[in-house]
């Protein structure tokens, strides 16, 4: 098979070779680290370590929960804060309303994907709420300004629950009562995450491991990789770097930058390539040995048109043409130059035709 660039870690990065020899030690010396002999406390002890150091690497003083991945998390969130009412973003992760319930309402987003602050205001003021707004949108790397959102929940005497599966270990997170992150965006194995909790009294307690609040025996080989890849700073240190490839991209592409004006994650583009299908340019970007996707990675598969375009007013000539490149540690120039190449090649053909 000829080489391919990855060019699609929006939706999963590779494994870094840190959280796989991570991975491999701690199943070496796996117990369950719940039980009370020799082995088990010598897993605990591990348990602990890593615990730790997902908190220091996030520069977080309070509660870490592991969990399965940031769905687990949201939905522990979302189903068990104390707080009566639900409120989300309109361009969330599909897996956001479905751990707020069916009552969640939908704040309203701007055309550049920022919340509608004077629209939160109005909703914070019908009474205490659980607010889930995330950090950076996984289509189109718009940015929140979730310091001055959390100021503004908080002011309200609500809860601030922050989806950053997109930017944990990428950007510093926000001043949120409440942070879901997944090892497998930032270069951890799949199958594990973590809730951040500043108030664990904010959350109604389940029973079982984790303090009380999240039951199931603890992935730890998962969890030593997730700790290993945090401080691996691979992303961390990468972002600077990814600004430039970014604009290096788009300097090249005959295409139209989504939400080119908002503030974006370096790490996570969307473009709209006007008389060529989002299908058509995956396949011929797949068969030219380009990974990408046009969207979120749980619903590109369906290829509907995306609820986050449509949120923000994206005209259909444009949201039927929108792909989304995402750029991950070992990206290259020559990685970006390529797909700017083929792009325009693909285009070019399309609109002789």
């Amino acid at each position: 098979m000829s080489k391919r660039t990855y060019l699609d870690h929006a939706a999963t990065t590779p494994m870094l070779p840190q959280a796989r020899a991570a991975v491999a030690d701690a199943m070496e010396r796996w117990a369950n680290p719940s039980s009370p002999h020799a082995d088990g406390r010598a897993a605990r002890a591990m348990l602990e370590r890593a615990r730790a150091e997902v908190a220091d690497a996030f520069g977080w003083r309070h509660d870490v929960i592991f969990t399965s991945g940031a769905s687990e998390a949201l939905a522990i969130a979302g189903q068990r804060a104390r707080t009566p009412g639900r409120w989300h973003g309109a361009t969330e992760h599909e897996a956001v309303p479905a751990a707020m319930g069916a009552a969640s309402r939908v704040l309203p987003v701007h055309s550049d994907g920022l919340i509608d602050r004077d629209a939160l205001a109005d909703a914070l003021a019908e009474g205490p709420a659980l607010v889930a707004i995330q950090q950076v949108n996984n289509e189109t790397g718009v940015l929140q300004p979730l310091n001055e959102i959390a100021e503004q929940v908080r002011a309200a005497g609500s809860l601030l629950l922050a989806d950053c599966a997109q930017g944990a270990g990428k950007l510093p997170l926000p001043d949120a009562d409440l942070i879901a992150v997944s090892a497998h965006k930032l270069g951890g194995p799949p199958g594990v995450g973590a809730l951040l909790v500043k108030d664990l009294g904010s959350l109604a307690a389940s029973g079982g491991q984790e303090k009380g609040y999240r039951r199931g025996t603890h992935n730890l080989p998962g969890i030593a990789g997730l700790s290993a890849a945090l401080t691996s700073r691979a992303f961390a240190d990468a972002m600077p770097r990814l600004a430039d490839l970014r604009a290096r991209l788009e300097a090249q592409l005959p295409a139209t930058a989504i939400a080119g004006d908002a503030p974006r994650s370096p790490a996570i583009g969307a473009y709209a390539v006007e008389g060529v299908t989002s299908s058509a340019l995956l396949v011929q970007l797949d068969l030219a040995g380009f990974a990408i996707s046009a969207g979120s990675a749980c619903s590109s598969g369906s290829m509907k048109r995306s609820h986050v375009l449509t949120a923000m007013q994206v005209p259909d000539r444009l949201a039927d043409s929108a792909i989304r490149i995402s750029f991950g540690p070992d990206t290259s120039a020559a990685d970006v130059d390529a797909i700017a190449a083929a792009i325009t090649r693909i285009a070019s053909r399309a609109r002789a035709a």
